[in-house]
């Protein structure tokens, strides 16, 4: 696992143990078993977003708070030059760069997020919310619940992220989407 995995799972388990939280009690409101819980924070399994997005509104922190360990400074307004965004390599198909990351207090989280190929079946993920995607470059297939949407440069989505989704990319170029999620 890569380091930024091990880090953050570090500091989910610090901020859980600074508000006396069990480990079972923070695998049960996340929605996984006990063992699943106790890798996130060995840093042994990788967090889909929706892990760390679910975790950081339970401890009451600033996603970037789980991500990167320093808590956002700025209040009133956060510019982020291209390709600047703070980044998050969480697995090999999915590449976020946050683009708000010194801002605090946010109502929402933006990420650019660039889709790689890749031929294994999605990765449903959840969490609290509602979430906006808005396709960039590329073609993508958008899945929540039992449907699914095929996604072109200039098309969007809206939706309620607590219903099972993904997104991948389809041909053999990555695709590239702004994901808004909304808290």
């Amino acid at each position: 696992m890569n380091d930024q995995i091990k880090d953050i799972g570090m500091r989910l388990g610090y901020l859980r143990e600074d508000l006396e939280i069990p480990v079972e009690e923070m695998a049960e409101k996340l929605g996984v078993d006990v063992e699943t819980y106790k890798g996130y924070e060995s840093g042994d399994i990788d967090f889909a977003f929706s892990v760390i997005y679910n975790a950081a509104e339970i401890l009451g922190v600033d996603v970037l708070d789980l991500i990167s360990g320093s808590a956002p400074t700025l209040s009133m307004c956060s510019m982020v030059k291209k390709g600047k965004g703070y980044s998050v390599k969480r697995e090999e198909r999915y590449d976020y760069k946050h683009l708000a990351y010194t801002f605090r207090n946010k109502k929402s989280e933006p990420f650019l997020v660039t889709i790689a190929p890749n031929a294994k079946p999605p990765v449903m993920n959840e969490h609290e919310g509602q979430e906006f995607n808005y396709i960039l470059s590329g073609k993508t297939m958008f899945y929540i619940g039992d449907i699914s949407y095929e996604l072109n440069k200039g098309d969007s989505v809206y939706f309620d992220s607590s219903v099972p989704h993904a997104m991948v990319a389809l041909g053999d170029k990555e695709a590239q989407f702004i994901a808004v999620v909304i808290k």
